[in-house]
Formats: structure tokens, sequence, C-alpha cells
């Protein structure tokens, strides 16, 4: 850092004795006092602002003893560098009077330094030199050009940045939380056929499946292990919507399908739940070379418990639309458990769920097991 601030006060010597090697941007910025800004940029990407009222003023600078200054100036940032890497605090700012030490050498009149702690790619620092009240000289090298507001970095300078940053969060997080959104759709599978009982043929695009949950990740194995154990409560919302004009009715101590009997058209009819589950999965994620997600898989299983089921038909009578619903058990499973499963790739992430117990009590229903999937949206992490 001795060396960077060395040349740079080389080059703000060179520039006030008259040469013009350095490529300057001249500014003028209308105020009380007409101030002009010297905007030199260097090659290694810092850049030197210089402030003067007028050009007298800047030809004037050539009687600061710049080239002097540089020595002092090294000296001063070891001792911020060193109270910087010795403090508590992310920052330091130390202030030095130059003209007070030495009165009567044209030295400038305040060096304010502000410090980081070492980064490989955090904030670097900053040094003004305030020559007079009005007459000031800023050398950042902060990445940022403050005249455009645009960064100054290569682009290999800022990747390396964000790749740092995320390494940093990937690091630090042992456990992490997602507000899931899981949107889908319900199949009756391995029905078995029954004794005077068709099998339940459902409507695809009607029998719905929602579930929202917040899970939590823990990280299993070191800091930057893919692997990690998933467990949350999760809320779920089942569909089962037939096809044609059928309706599910509960009758005699058992759930059936039946046709309508009352010379309806239904539009609508189904058979809905609620319920609420706790899964406990295992989780690979794996990551880019910049650390960000790609490729995740996960598997294990659920428990879980209905809350709540009920009937809901849609249909038209002498032009007026009727719902009619009735709440009830219809002789459904209370107590689940299943094999659930997720693979995905960077935000896109599908799910499986296959409940391993009948959907009915034995006997008091169609014999049968459901198959939830489709996509998993995921909200806060």
């Amino acid at each position: 850092m001795q060396r960077a601030f060395l040349s740079f006060f080389l080059l703000v010597f060179a520039l006030t004795a008259g040469l013009n090697e350095a490529r300057a941007t001249v500014r003028a910025t209308p105020s009380a006092f007409f101030k002009d800004t010297i905007v030199v940029r260097l090659p290694n990407q810092a850049t030197l602002t210089l402030v003067v009222r007028d050009a007298a003023q800047l030809r004037e600078l050539k009687k600061y003893q710049l080239d002097s200054l540089t020595s002092r100036l090294a000296s001063y940032i070891t001792q911020a560098e060193t109270a910087a890497k010795n403090g508590k605090s992310e920052q330091v700012t130390m202030e030095f009077y130059p003209d007070k030490d030495q009165p009567g050498k044209n030295m400038p009149e305040q060096i304010r330094i502000t410090t980081h702690k070492p980064s490989a790619n955090g904030p670097s620092n900053k040094v003004e030199v305030l020559l007079e009240k009005k007459t000031g000289l800023v050398i950042n090298i902060d990445g940022r050009n403050k005249s455009t507001g645009r960064d100054a970095r290569t682009p290999e300078q800022r990747q390396a940045h964000r790749d740092s940053v995320r390494l940093k969060d990937l690091e630090k997080r042992s456990t992490k939380s997602h507000l899931i959104l899981d949107i889908g759709l319900n199949a009756l599978v391995n029905q078995k056929s029954v004794a005077g009982q068709s099998d339940v043929d459902l409507r695809t695009e009607g029998s719905r499946y929602v579930n929202i949950g917040l899970d939590w990740d823990a990280r299993l194995g070191g800091k930057r292990s893919p692997l990690s154990l998933t467990v949350g409560p999760e809320f779920a919302f089942n569909n089962y919507m037939l096809n044609g004009n059928r309706q599910w009715v509960n009758e005699n101590g058992r759930t059936s399908v039946i046709l309508n009997r009352e010379g309806r058209q239904y539009q609508k009819t189904k058979l809905a739940t609620s319920s609420i589950n706790l899964p406990l999965m295992l989780r690979l994620q794996l990551r880019d070379s910049h650390y960000k997600p790609t490729f995740t898989i996960g598997a294990g299983g659920f428990v879980g418990y209905r809350i709540k089921s009920w009937t809901k038909v849609k249909y038209t009578s002498e032009g007026t639309t009727y719902k009619d619903k009735e709440d009830g058990s219809y002789n459904m499973e209370n107590f689940q458990y299943g094999l659930q499963g997720t693979i995905g790739y960077r935000s896109l992430e599908f799910f499986g769920k296959y409940n391993m117990n009948p959907l009915f009590k034995a006997n008091a229903g169609p014999d049968t097991q459901v198959l939830s999937f489709g996509v998993r949206l995921l909200g806060i992490d």
C-alpha cells in the first residue's frame, strides 16, 4: 500500500509541475466559489481527486513539498494500518497535522486516513490531504468513481468480491429456513376393485394439491458440506374432484362414489381435506465455482394428521348456481405417513409425495392411496 501512495503523490508532483502524461478529467462545478476538480484515473483502478478554487490556486500547489510528503505519508499509513489491525472495529480513521508539527515548511494542514481490517476483497483504504482550508486532495481506492457512480473495479475483481461474500455467508450459516409453497396435483394409485363399487375416476386438472410450510435446514458436516437435514411444519390441502356426473356420499358407514340421483348436472363435485404434516428429509445441495446453488435433491419421509374434510358440489338450477358443502370425516384415515422427495436445479424445484397409508379406513371406502406431485416454490431463504 505504501508503494501505491508513493506513486500517487509522485504523479501529483509531476502534474503540478506541468507534466501531462497522466490522463485527467477537468470539471467546473458552479458554486459560491468556482471550483475546479481534477480526477486522475490510475492504471491500478485507483482514482485521485484534486479540488482547487481556481487555476491560480492550482499553480500554487508547487510550493507544497509534496515529494517530501510521500515519506511522511508512508509513516502515517503504517500507523493507521496497525491501528486498524489491532482495533476492535472494522474501520479506523486517524487524523494528522503536519503543518502544526513543522510550522513554516508549507506542509499540508491536515491528513485524514481511513483504513479497514485486512480483507482479500473487502473495502480498501482512503486518504484525504487538506493542503489549506479551501484546497483538498483526495485519494480513493474504494473501487467506485464518485463522479459517475460506476464501479471502477475490473469484472474479475467484482466477481471475486461476490464469491467471497457468498462463501462467507455459506460458512457462517449452519442452519437456514425456507418458506415453501408446493402447487401440484393428486392422483389415486394402487386402487383395488371392490364388489359392487367402480374405481374412482378423478378429474386431473381439478384434483389440486397445495402445501404451505416453513422448513429448517441443519447442515451436516463441515462449513462447506452440501448435506443438510430438513424438518418443519407444513399445512397441506388435497382436492379429489370426480369426473362425470358423480358425487361422494357417506351411506351406511361407508364412503362411495355414485351417480347423481337427483337429476342434476354437476359442474363440480369433490372431496377435500386439510392436514398438518412434519417432514424429515436428507438434502444434498451442490454449488458452482461461484458458490451459487445448482443441483439439489432431497429424500425422506413424513408423518401427519388430518384436520378436516368436506364435500362440495356445484350445479345450476333454473338459472341459479348453487354450491352445497357438507363437512364430515367420510371415513378417512386420520393419521398419515409416507415418503417424499424433491429434485431441482437452481430456482426450479419439483416435489413428489406418496401416502403409504390408505386414504380411507379399511372396508369403509375405496381401497386406494394418494400420490401428489408438482412444483415447489421457495420463498424466504
